[in-house]
């Protein structure tokens, strides 16, 4: 049917299948997972339910065998009746009581002899009369005068207790009208008989476990007596014990308590044992089902989810075979139309109008994609006329750097020229233009200083070194060394120091170039008016911060350049014939160096001619 087809529609069918058929099974198994945990669930709780009311039961037929015991040992037939009568009511005893009563017996205790029983043989258990007072010290017998025996499945007396568990010997004072110690009422009763196991039940069947670990009572009589010690999942079961013990009212999955290697699932409890030689003692009841009869009902789901898969994969099948038609044939013309270098600088539409949505978006992506293309060739285009640009900002940047550094080396190279050819006329003129070379060196070394400082500010080598530090005195050691210049502009000068003393936490050389950079800029670009430098305590939400204000009348700067002067190598006027000279590198150094003292550094201008202000920020603490 598909091999008419092209090669990627059979390739679109087969991709299909292989996801779809995954997908289908996934979805399946999910399901199936989903229904097994919540039946799972039920089950664990249905069973620890059921521990619960098994444990109640256990202790009400108890309490129930102590009451009618009790009531029995009180009657007058027993305590006065003649042999034939004892005889009598033990038989009517045994058939009225609501548990399953095994055996009845009337024991003399003054001659050792049985008096009256239903019990065949007769009960042999001896009977212990130390806790009972010779002589009746009250009306009714006390209940807490029954004494309470679990049997052995050795010791049970009837052929019809072969299927009964928890036997128990009861035994109870009887005392004549005089109120002396004259019988022993004695009792055997089953307090649970071997369960059916129903496949799909979810109360399961009855197993007690002693504290000590031996096991009560189980429907297989081979396990009766053993202890949990000895079973292959013996640590699963000691834990089973200790929480049960603790009060803990539970469920686990077991994999040894019917045969090794059967997993089941046990909810469980405990009750105070009613053995009365142990007291204090807890017997731990489980209501056990094995994991196959409690998730009895997936197997109907299981069959049903297989024919679902079956027929799912044939829908999906027919369903693919149609889907490949109408994917392919749109694809096939996006193919078409991509294959065609022309349609990259083509104002031809790409073909559009498909009946599957996504389609229609795939053919926009590609028109987009080729509009983002066209878009890459005009970026292309401007970054390489950015190159341009750079590789002319580089030259304009060498020769302006040339030009700096030859300046002041032209002035010493002269000046020391004149001083060595002796065209000095004097001492004092010979020292003025030494002192002139030296200027020149001081102002060389400055630039390269700067340059190397910018150098190591991109390599990430230059560090601070941060100390408390008086900013007042630091900042009026910047401003007396730029006293001279400022007198001899005829500046006017003005400090607003509110504050004799601010200590700051920074660099004091980092810190002190960044005043003479920004105070030196001040007082060179200025040509008349004033300079004036305010300090302020700025408290902001989350910290407070020191404000250095350097405000002069100078040259002003025009909004467009503003933000490019703190770009290393930039200058307003780049060339080599520009007024004032300069590297254009002192900014750029200040707002790293700032930036490294956790502070900060802005300049704003009103415009050309309207004067500069420099803040300096600086964490205060």
């Amino acid at each position: 049917m598909i091999f008419g087809q092209s090669s990627f529609r059979r390739l679109l069918v087969s991709r299909l299948l292989l996801v779809s058929v995954p997908v289908l099974l996934m979805g399946v198994y999910v399901t199936y997972g989903k229904a097994r945990s919540a039946f799972l669930e039920t089950a664990q709780r249905n069973l620890t339910e059921s521990a619960i009311r098994k444990g109640q039961s256990i202790r009400q037929s108890i309490e129930a065998l102590q009451g009618n015991l009790v009531t029995a040992s009180d009657s007058v037939v027993l305590k006065a009746g003649s042999q034939g009568e004892q005889q009598k009511f033990l038989e009517q005893l045994s058939t009225t009581f609501p548990t399953d009563i095994q055996c009845v017996q009337l024991t003399d205790l003054t001659t050792g002899q049985v008096a009256a029983s239903t019990c065949e043989p007769t009960l042999t258990d001896p009977i212990n009369i130390s806790d009972w007072p010779p002589k009746q010290t009250q009306l009714l017998t006390n209940p807490d005068t029954i004494s309470i025996k679990l049997l052995s499945s050795s010791q049970f007396l009837q052929e019809n207790t072969s299927n009964s568990q928890l036997v128990l010997y009861l035994a109870s004072p009887v005392y004549d009208n005089a109120g002396q110690l004259r019988y022993a009422l004695q009792m055997q009763s089953a307090l649970l008989t071997q369960e059916k196991i129903i496949r799909g039940s979810l109360t399961g069947y009855s197993v007690v476990i002693g504290q000590s670990g031996t096991i009560l009572a189980h429907p297989f009589s081979k396990q009766v007596g053993r202890n949990i010690t000895d079973e292959a999942d013996a640590d699963r079961l000691k834990q089973l014990l200790r929480r049960a013990i603790a009060g803990q009212q539970n469920f686990l999955h077991l994999f040894a308590l019917e045969q090794d290697g059967v997993e089941v699932v046990a909810g469980y409890s405990s009750i105070p044992s009613p053995v009365t030689n142990e007291k204090n003692q807890k017997w731990v009841i489980l209501a056990v089902t094995p994991l196959v009869n409690a998730l009895s009902p997936l197997a109907g789901i299981r069959r049903v989810l297989l024919y679902m898969v079956f027929a799912l994969v044939t829908v999906s099948f027919l369903a693919i075979l149609y889907i490949a038609r109408e994917l392919a044939r749109p694809v096939e013309q996006l193919r078409d139309y991509a294959l065609h270098k022309e349609n990259i600088h083509s104002k031809d539409p790409i073909p559009l109008n498909f009946r599957v949505r996504e389609l229609n978006q795939l053919a926009i992506a590609i028109q987009e994609m080729i509009e983002r293309l066209q878009a890459w060739g005009e970026e292309l285009v401007s970054s390489w006329q950015e190159a341009q640009n750079a590789n002319r900002l580089k030259s304009e940047f060498l020769a302006t750097t040339s030009h700096e550094l030859r300046t002041p080396l032209n002035g010493i190279i002269g000046c020391l020229h004149i001083v060595k050819d002796g065209y000095c006329d004097s001492k004092e003129e010979e020292l003025e233009f030494l002192e002139q070379a030296d200027e020149a060196a001081v102002h060389l070394l400055g630039i390269i200083n700067d340059v190397l400082d910018l150098a190591k500010i991109e390599a990430g080598k230059l560090s601070v070194s941060l100390e408390p530090i008086d900013l007042i005195r630091l900042l009026s050691e910047v401003i007396h060394l730029q006293t001279a210049t400022i007198q001899k502009k005829g500046l006017t000068f003005r400090t607003n120091f509110v504050h004799d003393s601010i200590i700051v936490k920074a660099d004091p050389k980092k810190l002190k170039q960044v005043f003479l950079n920004v105070l030196g800029n001040a007082v060179k670009f200025t040509e008349k008016g004033s300079i004036t430098v305010n300090i302020d305590i700025e408290e902001n939400p989350d910290q407070k911060q020191v404000c250095i204000t350097v405000q002069d009348t100078g040259i002003g700067i025009d909004s467009k350049q503003q933000e490019k002067l703190f770009r290393p190598f930039v200058m307003v006027d780049g060339s080599t014939t520009r007024k004032y000279s300069g590297t254009g590198l002192g900014l750029a150094i200040s707002r790293n160096l700032m930036e490294l003292m956790r502070g900060n550094i802005t300049l704003s201008s009103a415009g050309l001619g309207l004067g500069t202000t420099v803040k300096i920020y600086l964490p205060w603490q």
